[in-house]
Order: C-alpha cells, then sequence, then structure tokens
C-alpha cells in the first residue's frame, strides 16, 4: 500500500460530508475544489509549527550582488543565527532584514533554521494523516455543523496528532534534557542533580 496522495486525502475529505469521490482534482466540482484548498491551507498551518522533516538547522545564505540574503520562495519562517551582539536577523519580504541596521544587507553569510513548506507528497505518511483528518472535521464542520460528527472526528484528529508528535520525537531523539523545565530545574541546582 502507498502513502497518502492528495487525490485519496480530497477523497477523504468528501466522503466525511457525503459526497461523491472524484477521480481527478481540478476538474471544476466546486466540493472538491474546496477540499483541495482546504486541504492546502490545513497543511501550510501544520508545517508552519516546523516539524523534523520540514525544518533545516544550519541553512547557508549567501548575499547576492545586492548584498541581500534571499530566502527560498517555500519558507515558513526563517530564524537566523546571531553573528555577533548586534545583530538580529527576521525573515522580512522573502529575504532576511537585520532589526538592528533597519537593512536587508549583508557583508557575510549567514545560518538560519529554515522552516520550508513542503508539498502533501513529500510528508510522512503521519503528516499526511493528521492533515487529511484535520481538515475533514473543518469541512464537515462548515458544510454540516453536526456535533456528534464533530466529536468523533475530533478524536480522530487528536490520535493523529499524537501519532504525528511521537514520529517527530523518534526521529529527533529527544531526552528529558531537551526540555526548557528539565534545564530550569539543573541550572537550580547549579548542574548538580542529586
Amino acid at each position: 500500500m502507498l502513502p497518502t496522495s492528495r487525490l485519496e486525502a480530497v477523497n477523504e475529505m468528501l466522503s466525511s460530508v457525503g459526497e461523491a469521490p472524484v477521480n481527478a482534482l481540478q476538474t471544476g466540482y466546486v466540493e472538491s475544489d474546496i477540499a483541495e484548498n482546504l486541504l492546502d491551507s490545513v497543511s501550510r498551518e501544520t508545517q508552519s509549527k516546523g516539524w523534523n522533516f520540514n525544518t533545516n538547522e544550519k541553512w547557508t545564505l549567501t548575499p547576492n550582488s545586492n548584498k541581500e540574503l534571499y530566502l527560498p520562495a517555500n519558507t515558513l519562517k526563517a530564524d537566523g543565527t546571531v553573528q555577533n551582539a548586534t545583530d538580529n536577523w527576521v525573515m522580512r519580504e522573502g529575504k532576511m532584514f537585520n532589526r538592528v541596521t533597519n537593512s536587508f544587507q549583508s557583508e557575510v553569510t549567514l545560518s538560519v533554521t529554515l522552516t520550508t513548506l513542503l508539498d502533501f507528497t513529500s510528508l510522512p505518511e503521519a503528516a499526511r494523516r493528521y492533515i487529511t483528518l484535520k481538515a475533514s472535521r473543518l469541512l464537515q464542520d462548515r458544510t454540516m455543523g453536526l456535533g456528534n460528527l464533530h466529536q468523533f472526528n475530533m478524536q480522530d484528529e487528536h490520535n493523529a496528532l499524537i501519532e504525528l508528535r511521537d514520529m517527530d520525537a523518534e526521529v529527533n531523539d529527544f531526552s528529558i534534557f531537551d526540555s526548557f523545565d528539565t534545564y530550569q530545574i539543573i541550572n537550580r541546582t547549579g548542574g548538580n542533580v542529586r
């Protein structure tokens, strides 16, 4: 069995509201187009949080001939690594902006943590499943608004989110020491945990 395709996701969304499946996307069928747009919206929202599969740490940006640091077109967020105490780089207008100098100009390369928007078919199955279920619930809420179906779909969505977070944690090899709360406890005791 192959991972969920966009067509399968849209058809699952359509079935959640009692609509017939379609054989292709962008056919002009209004319900299918609405479902596809909602799928894209939920995918963008989900990926904006930044997961192991769409976040690149230490992505290097090199200034162009105008000394500007352009980001890839599919960038959702970028956080510049501070070069010195006076730098504060943020994403603005598709490129990096130095808030301290109030300029897009840079003389040096910049290392950024880059979160990108991936195509639905480039996502791991756990992400595809969560996005499909959330988009299905939203489509059902917007078209039918039945409370008992909302609760049922919400539980499925919640379970899929847990699965996605578990997959993300497994790939990232998180430990208890990756928690800010743990850091505060260790730091409070001077690094001596008893």
